[in-house]
């Protein structure tokens, strides 16, 4: 197994690396908090395993066998948060700085067993889908809600980084699978208001609704 520096440098460019499918080392300083010479002299020792493609003052990617080792990691990831949430009953917000941990020293075997238990799951408990065996991963087809207009919603995806913004989802009801009307977008004004069924209405911030992912129900 990488150590986990190794691993949490994979992790990060597989996120980065996005549409574009690649990535630089000023993004990957700034999420991992770290300066760029950091990240040239971890850049080099990568490609040199073969785990990233990396050329001085370009961007890079990962290559095909460094996606595999980053994949392995998100799965472990994804399938620890839900095993604490279904099995350990913590709450959704506090299961992602556990797993940030745990991703690094749990066996294949465990975490076999781990999945077997839940039933081969395949999203963890904020929507993001959890990389199969062979590391394939599904694309989760969802819009941010300060993106969408006018019209009935469901959460399909949150983002995970900040706990006290899962808090506040949780207590207001904006849950995965949870259906909504959008009701007056007003993204000029930083704020919109939806309605929870039966003129249940809350406001949030352009900035929240910015890390809630919706599907549209609208036919």
């Amino acid at each position: 197994m990488a150590s986990s520096t190794v691993e949490n440098y994979l992790k990060a460019i597989l996120h980065l690396e996005g549409p574009s499918g690649s990535t630089t080392v000023g993004e990957i300083a700034k999420d991992l908090g770290v300066t760029p010479g950091t990240v040239t002299i971890m850049m080099k020792q990568l490609g040199e395993q073969g785990l990233v493609n990396y050329q001085p003052r370009k961007s890079l990617c990962l290559m095909p066998s460094g996606r595999k080792a980053a994949l392995k990691v998100v799965r472990r990831h994804r399938l620890i948060e839900l095993f604490l949430v279904q099995i350990m009953k913590f709450d959704w917000s506090e299961v992602h700085e556990e797993a940030e941990i745990l991703e690094h020293v749990v066996s294949d075997r465990l975490l076999g067993q781990i999945d077997k238990m839940l039933g081969e799951p395949t999203h963890d408990p904020h929507g993001d889908p959890i990389p199969d065996r062979d590391g394939n991963l599904a694309i989760v087809h969802a819009t941010s809600l300060a993106e969408v207009e006018a019209g009935e919603y469901r959460v399909v995806r949150v983002s995970d980084d900040n706990s006290d913004l899962l808090g506040w989802l949780d207590e207001n009801g904006l849950t995965i699978g949870k259906k909504f009307a959008l009701t007056h977008p007003n993204q000029a004004a930083g704020v919109l208001e939806i309605d929870r069924g039966s003129g249940d209405n809350i406001q949030l911030g352009v900035h929240v609704a910015e890390q809630v992912y919706v599907e549209s129900l609208n036919s």
